[in-house]
């Protein structure tokens, strides 16, 4: 399904629900329950305490005390993805926030998430569709959310981005990636994703909620260039401080 979208009708109908929604329901801070800055759920004081990530690797997004092309585990093997972008760490509240939007359907934290990814991104090359990373239809009907799609429906209103759900399919239900190492993780992947061929865009952003090794982005970028997406780029809220 493409849900591409009107960027002009977009910006038009979006700005006139905000501002009835602020005018009837003044914003407010979601982790103190102070006043929120004008248009978010966030105080200033709690704004300039977000764990940024502004020194990264270009091409995974992890955090490094100095700039360099590339971080030494992506020099010493080379991601299928181009570039990420991740403008914030998993530090509290962003560890905080994640897990509302996930295990408990807090939208509200979603759209925090989604406005500071909005607020915190630099300048990126422009992608043809941005692409969640899919939920296995087993792992949906059990939690009956999927944060990854919720979020990238946001991201794609507030960068006018087509959103394609019809890409990229889990055919496999997999075990949860947090109980698993670095080898466990890509065996666990292993044949995962399908993408369909048909109508592919040439250059795909791929959307997750957090990174953490890269093993799910690199599975499922590995799937995207190997059914003919030219480039795929790596767009997530926020990148663990480790090594992949």
């Amino acid at each position: 399904m493409d849900f591409s979208v009107n960027p002009n009708l977009l910006e038009k109908v979006d700005g006139i629900r905000k501002m009835l929604a602020w005018s009837l329901l003044p914003p407010h801070c979601l982790l103190c329950d102070q006043p929120g800055m004008a248009a978010i759920d966030l105080c200033e004081a709690c704004w300039r305490e977000l764990p940024r990530n502004p020194v990264a690797c270009p091409r995974c997004a992890l955090p490094l005390s100095a700039p360099a092309m590339a971080c030494a585990s992506c020099i010493r093997r080379e991601p299928p993805f181009q570039t990420s972008l991740a403008p914030l760490q998993y530090y509290a509240p962003i560890s905080i926030l994640v897990p509302r939007l996930k295990f408990h359907q807090d939208l509200a934290a979603g759209r925090l998430l989604a406005e500071l990814f909005h607020r915190n991104t630099p300048a990126f090359d422009r992608p043809d569709a941005l692409v969640p990373v899919p939920l296995h239809l087993t792992r949906l009907r059990k939690r009956g959310f999927d944060q990854a799609l919720e979020l990238a429906k946001m991201i794609a209103k507030h960068k006018a981005i087509p959103l394609r759900t019809d890409i990229l399919l889990r055919s496999r239900n997999t075990a949860a990636q947090s109980y698993l190492d670095a080898g466990q993780r890509r065996r666990n992947l292993r044949n995962a994703f399908i993408a369909d061929r048909r109508n592919l865009p040439r250059h795909i952003a791929l959307l997750d909620d957090v990174m953490t090794t890269g093993t799910t982005v690199s599975e499922c970028a590995r799937v995207l260039l190997k059914a003919g997406v030219k480039r795929v780029d790596i767009w997530v809220i926020a990148r663990v401080a480790m090594s992949v």
